[in-house]
């Protein structure tokens, strides 16, 4: 009998899903401070990010094209009929949320912009492009799903990460939004004249089919993370909501948190119109002819995303964790006030550029990711019914309020509007104040809505 052979020590099991490289979570971890089992969650997310911005960014040249076609000296009107649907839209969104279920709503979101598109396309190819009504139509339809779908992507995220990740994370992945919007315009830019503007809309509604699928792998990721007990939000995708389409309206008008929040957005979109007809006016006396205006725009896009993008990849996580939610939420009322004090004693065109960029760079690195972060403390109906209220129907109602009010400041030039736009920064100044207040007294584990009511639920 031969002597038995010595054993060899046992291998340790090969884990059912392979590591990630160690290269690439450490830089993920140095840069942005994303644990290891985070990083598919947040590339993910960037990329869903990313396609849904870019491929909103190719279609939106040819909604202000069509634009034209309906004539600029009507857009107040376009203006109205945007919000008009968007209250439209606001409680049918709320409803279908209530009749399906969230895995399967959530990605048709995305898929049913695409249909709409494809079958614009089919309209403008089988009718015609000229047709000031069809133009109309679709020029107020992209300016209504606009905002849905990127309120949709944030009421995901919030619904994905945890209060304490969405400090960390929320900068970082709102880049691949930024990314996506200097890819987006730069294909329109050298394919819109070899293919034409509505080939652009299929490349477009291919993006927005790509989005859905990436919308449904990130639902089986919070599912995964949710099994092996990372911190996130406890809630789940395989219900339907409860309530009617009017949900969000009622808990919105309830809640003293999420009424600060509108207001929020609506003093912030006040701020962004105010800046944005200042602008155009400079703009237009500077530069006698459309191509100089629309490089001067140009410049000041490119600039912006440049400088928000590494601040957002870099930045913008450190910042908030180092000075908190409220710092974010008040940089850009104090930024505001002082730039609007400076262009009322000196209504120049390269002190307003330069504050636009300003401006811009800190509203998408900081003011936004910060805002968006206010949603990981209401409860899962609050985050999907109200927040599609504030953040379709408010935001359109800003545009549509302010598009007003500055048309008739306009008459008293730049220094009237900015006058006006110092007294509105000063009333969002406090708005600010006590939203990050309210947001920095929640414990964690604690809610605010008032939707359910938990054990662990708080009103403020």
């Amino acid at each position: 009998m031969s002597p038995s052979m010595p054993s060899t020590p046992s291998t340790p099991s090969t884990p059912s899903t392979p590591q990630r490289p160690a290269l690439l979570t450490r830089l993920f971890k140095s840069v942005a401070a994303i644990d290891p089992q985070e990083v598919k969650a947040v590339v993910l997310s960037m990329l869903y990010f990313f396609f849904l911005f870019g491929s909103y960014s190719v279609v939106k040249p040819v909604r202000d094209a069509m634009g034209t076609v309906f004539g600029v000296e009507h857009y107040q009107q376009l203006f109205t009929m945007t919000l008009v649907a968007s209250l439209v839209f606001a409680p049918l969104y709320s409803g279908l949320a209530s009749r399906i279920k969230l895995s399967t709503f959530l990605p048709w979101v995305y898929g049913f912009v695409a249909v709409t598109i494809i079958a614009f396309y089919a309209l403008f190819v089988g009718v015609n492009n000229q047709d000031r009504w069809i133009t109309a139509a679709f020029f107020v339809w992209v300016s209504t799903f606009n905002v849905l779908i990127i309120s949709v992507f944030w009421t995901f995220m919030a619904d994905i990460f945890s209060r304490t990740q969405a400090k960390r994370l929320f900068g970082f992945i709102a880049a691949g939004g930024t990314v996506g919007s200097i890819v987006g315009p730069t294909i329109a830019t050298f394919l819109a004249k070899r293919l034409g503007n509505n080939n652009l809309m299929l490349i477009s509604a291919a993006g927005f089919v790509v989005t859905a699928v990436l919308v449904r792998m990130l639902a089986h990721e919070k599912q995964r993370l949710l099994a092996a007990g990372v911190e996130v939000q406890h809630t789940s995708l395989d219900h339907r909501l409860k309530g009617n389409p009017f949900d969000g309206f009622v808990l919105l008008l309830r809640s003293r948190y999420l009424s600060l929040l509108a207001l929020f957005l609506l003093l912030m979109t006040w701020i962004s119109t105010i800046v944005y007809f200042q602008l155009g006016d400079l703009i237009t006396q500077a530069f006698p002819n459309r191509e100089a205006r629309t490089e001067a725009y140009g410049m000041i896009d490119l600039s912006v995303n440049s400088i928000a993008v590494i601040i957002q990849l870099f930045g913008s996580g450190r910042i908030i964790a180092r000075f908190g939610v409220k710092a974010g939420l008040l940089l850009n009322p104090i930024i505001m006030v002082i730039a609007f004090l400076a262009i009322a004693f000196s209504p120049v065109l390269l002190i307003l550029g330069g504050i636009q960029i300003v401006r811009r760079v800190a509203e998408y690195a900081l003011a936004k990711p910060t805002r968006e972060m206010l949603f990981t403390v209401v409860d899962q109906q609050s985050r999907y019914k109200a927040k599609n209220v504030i953040d379709t129907v408010v935001y359109r109602f800003g545009d549509f309020s302010n598009a007003w009010v500055s048309a008739m400041i306009q008459p008293h030039g730049v220094t009237g509007l900015a006058i006006f736009g110092v007294i509105t920064s000063a009333v969002w100044f406090p708005i600010a104040y006590l939203l990050g207040r309210r947001y920095e007294s929640v414990r964690n584990g604690e809610l605010v809505g008032t939707a359910a009511k938990p054990a662990k639920m708080v009103e403020l």
